[in-house]
């Protein structure tokens, strides 16, 4: 499997008309969220500096026309980090994104593939893996018609099942 850059993986927003985010691990141990969620944890307003760039492309995407979705596979009650995401979950909403989430008590019998992954339209397959033990997020593209269409069957079972961002932050 062969890396894309931000830039290509950005354009794939440009290129399709919906784009389907999966996390399902537990944490993430991105260098970028490292002061933020430092921040967060001691009580501080969080700097988003570190996010602006990306909610302006959310903005730009979703102004375009293009449908954002994020189901967030949670444990309760949720660990720290969860509930920083959950905390910065209301920045991504008010850019256009659509994040629900899905508690894993109520994700019993899906079939859940091993990755985390963008799926753009019904077509594209992008896993997000997270090479150098989690500190940075590597974007690689899956040629597999068989285990996009099983993306396809998880993201529409998890997106029936999952709570909407203001009803689960609320």
């Amino acid at each position: 499997m062969e890396e894309i850059s931000l830039a290509e993986f950005r354009q794939l927003f440009h290129d399709h008309r919906r784009a389907f985010h999966l996390e399902m691990k537990e944490e993430y141990h991105v260098t970028d969220e490292d002061e933020p969620l430092r921040q967060f944890l001691a009580g501080k307003t969080v700097d988003l500096d570190w996010l602006a760039d990306w909610l302006a492309h959310i903005r730009e995407a979703t102004s375009a026309g293009v449908a954002i979705h994020r189901v967030r596979i949670v444990s309760e009650p949720l660990n720290d980090y969860a509930r920083f995401l959950l905390a910065l979950g209301a920045e991504n909403v008010a850019a256009g994104e659509d994040i629900r989430y899905l508690p894993r008590g109520k994700a019993a019998g899906i079939d859940f593939p091993a990755e985390d992954c963008w799926l753009f339209d019904d077509s594209k397959l992008i896993y997000v893996l997270f090479p150098d033990e989690g500190r940075r997020v590597g974007l690689y593209p899956v040629d597999d018609p068989e285990l996009t269409a099983r993306y396809v069957r998880v993201r529409d079972q998890v997106w029936e099942r999952a709570i909407p961002y203001a009803e689960y932050a609320g």
